[in-house]
C-alpha cells in the first residue's frame, strides 16, 4: 500500500513546494478537484447555482477561490477538498434552518420589496434599493409593458430580480345597435 500511496503523492505533487508542481500534476489536481466539486455541489440544494441570493453567490465564490488553492498547491490537497465539503455543509444546514425559521431566512437570504403598486412607483423603495426609473422601465420591457399602468405590482426579489404582475386589463364595453324600435344592447366583455 506504501507503493500506491507514494504513486498518488507523486502524480498529485503532495508534499512539494507548489513551485516546484509540474503541469500534469497541477491537471491532475484539477481533473480530480473538479469531480469533487461537482459531487460536493451535487450534494447542495438545486437553487444554490441558479438563480441564487446573496448567501447562495457568497458560497460559489468562497467555494470556487477555497478548491482553487487545491489545484495550484496553496494549500494542502486533502484539507482543502475536506474545508469546501465543510463549506457546503454549512449552507446545507443554513438553508434548511431558514426553511424552518422564517426570521433566520429573512436574516440571510434577505427581504423582497415592493417597487409599484397599482401603476404607482414607490420612490423611497426605489432610492433604498439604489435603482432608478430607467432600470424599472428596462425590467417592464423585458416583460412585454410599456407603461406603469399595465403593472398591478413589481417587487425587487431577494435575488435582485424584479418581478412584475401585470394589470388586468379594464373590461372593454361594446354597443350594439338595433334598429326599428328594439332597444340598444351594451355588451361588456372581461
Amino acid at each position: 500500500m506504501e507503493g500506491f500511496a507514494g504513486l498518488v503523492n507523486e502524480a498529485l505533487g503532495i508534499g512539494i513546494d507548489n513551485k516546484e508542481m509540474g503541469a500534469g500534476q497541477m491537471a491532475l489536481r484539477a481533473a480530480i478537484v473538479y469531480l469533487v466539486t461537482v459531487a460536493i455541489v451535487r450534494m447542495g440544494k438545486k437553487r444554490f447555482m441558479g438563480k441564487a441570493t446573496a448567501f447562495d453567490v457568497i458560497l460559489g465564490i468562497m467555494l470556487g477561490s477555497v478548491v482553487s488553492r487545491a489545484i495550484t498547491g496553496n494549500a494542502p490537497f486533502l484539507p482543502t477538498l475536506a474545508a469546501a465539503a465543510v463549506l457546503l455543509a454549512m449552507h446545507w444546514l443554513m438553508s434548511g434552518i431558514a426553511l424552518r425559521a422564517h426570521w433566520f431566512g429573512a436574516t440571510v437570504k434577505g427581504h423582497a420589496y415592493p417597487l409599484v403598486k397599482d401603476g404607482t412607483v414607490d420612490w423611497k423603495t426605489m432610492r433604498h434599493a439604489h435603482l432608478t426609473r430607467h432600470d424599472l422601465e428596462e425590467d417592464l420591457r423585458r416583460k412585454g409593458l410599456t407603461d406603469l399602468s399595465q403593472v398591478a405590482e413589481a417587487w425587487l426579489e431577494r435575488n435582485g430580480d424584479i418581478s412584475i404582475v401585470k394589470a388586468k386589463p379594464p373590461p372593454e364595453v361594446i354597443d350594439v345597435e338595433v334598429r326599428d324600435g328594439v332597444q340598444t344592447v351594451r355588451i361588456r366583455l372581461g
